[in-house]
């Protein structure tokens, strides 16, 4: 039977999913320049697939604008239509003025913002985890078992991100049950977030096919750990990360950088950890984050100064990695707040954190204030009352998003009442 090539053009929301509309492939060019009718409405459909309470209702409209630089086109074998989709911005209808609610111009936004301040730009690599449900015997964290089970899967996911540039750096069975990491190399801002949400809905792609199925929720039942989203940062133009004489060898630079993250921390977490159940992972002893803290080689500070090779170019290795995010969160939105946090600390010129020393969840509220750090908030709710309090952080978002995303996420808060942890839990396992 004969075929029609369609192609998606889509966004990533507040929710973290990707929506969009088809069309003829043949019609690409002609989308490129006109877009595809958006409604204003949608960034109110949560990841259960409920509409929030919303401004627009049944009124208005916007256009979605696929960019040709964040096409994607993966052959995934004979008689299979493959992966065609092409990611984009959303504007208004005069085509050209960015949405309000557009996380990926958003993210430009931030960037453009880094860039005109501080003439810095920003490198990043999104590490991805996820649970695989394999059939198979596990073997453990790190065991050839375990990657066994899941080998055909990883070859045939990495053969898919290698049609669309994607460099895989490492991918390994991690320490959970059926857990796995993904590790791919670092990019310029916005093609490291176009990158992090092509790799995600390609690997449910492969597993379709393949009959398995992969999450990224934070938690999946009987894992034992939940799924983060580790987020490497280096700010480049010229190599300003690495400074011998400075704390955790941090430049002033980057260490007010690595400050504003820190002190806007707690709002930050309303972004990048987006879900009730990602508050069930960061906890101590989870090998996440608990603490607003930096630390040197720690893998529960929310920000880490990450290990080099010392027989190589230091300062050029040299960065940090913000941890206390998971898959919930849109990769526009994730990072697009952490730069902006960062780019208020080198506004206001503060000092660089010192490293924690020590197991921060044995101490008391007075070794913590020694330390400088304190224990992030253990809810949703509370990181959303924490963004309420940061009018700062507020101020990095256009009042109309800041307002729906509110409305979006009290809404979905809502529509979980009255489940437990595990029901929660496997709401989200299934959305994401």
């Amino acid at each position: 039977m004969r075929r029609e090539p369609l192609i998606m053009a889509c966004c990533s929301d507040v929710a973290g999913q990707v929506r969009g509309k088809a069309f003829p492939a043949r019609d690409l060019d002609k989308r490129y320049a006109s877009g595809i009718g958006w409604c204003p409405t949608n960034v109110q459909i949560t990841a259960f697939n409920q509409i929030t309470d919303s401004p627009f209702g049944s009124l208005g409209d916007a256009l979605l604008m696929p960019d040709p630089a964040a096409r994607v086109d993966v052959d995934l074998g004979p008689d299979d239509p493959g992966e065609h989709f092409v990611l984009g911005d959303i504007v208004e209808t005069d085509g050209s003025t960015p949405w309000p609610c557009c996380l990926r111009s958003l993210l430009k936004s931030a960037l453009a913002a880094l860039a005109s301040e501080a003439g810095l730009e920003l490198r990043a690599s999104f590490e991805h985890e996820f649970h695989y449900a394999t059939p198979a015997p596990d073997g453990g964290g790190f065991g050839l078992r375990s990657y066994r089970s899941a080998a055909a899967f990883h070859e045939c996911f990495i053969a898919a991100l290698d049609q669309v540039g994607i460099q895989v750096e490492l991918i390994q069975p991690e320490y959970g049950l059926s857990q796995h990491e993904i590790s791919i190399a670092p990019r310029p801002g916005l093609v490291a977030a176009d990158q992090a949400v092509i790799l995600r809905e390609l690997a449910r792609a492969v597993a379709g096919r393949l009959g398995v199925r992969v999450s990224f929720a934070p938690i999946v039942a009987g894992m034992g750990v939940g799924n983060g989203v580790h987020i490497h940062l280096g700010l480049v133009d010229r190599e300003v990360m690495h400074d011998l004489a400075g704390p955790g060898g941090l430049s002033a630079t980057a260490g007010s950088f690595t400050a504003g993250i820190l002190r806007h921390l707690p709002a930050l977490l309303a972004f990048t950890a987006a879900s009730t159940v990602s508050y069930q992972r960061l906890v101590p002893h989870r090998w996440s984050s608990s603490f607003n803290n930096l630390g040197y080689r720690d893998r529960e500070a929310a920000v880490r100064i990450c290990p080099v090779r010392e027989n190589g170019d230091v300062a050029a290795q040299y960065h940090v990695e913000y941890r206390a995010a998971d898959a919930v969160a849109s990769p526009y939105l994730l990072l697009a707040m952490v730069v902006m946090a960062g780019l208020q600390g080198l506004r206001e010129e503060l000092p660089t954190p010192r490293p924690t020393e020590g197991d921060l969840a044995t101490m008391d509220a007075a070794g913590l204030q020694a330390q400088g750090a304190q224990r992030l908030p253990t809810s949703f709710a509370a990181a959303l009352a924490a963004l309420d309090a940061d009018v700062t952080a507020q101020g990095w978002l256009p009042p109309l998003l800041l307002d729906c995303y509110r409305k979006h996420k009290q809404g979905e808060i809502a529509a979980l009442a009255g489940l437990s942890d595990a029901e929660q839990a496997a709401r989200y396992a299934g959305a994401y």
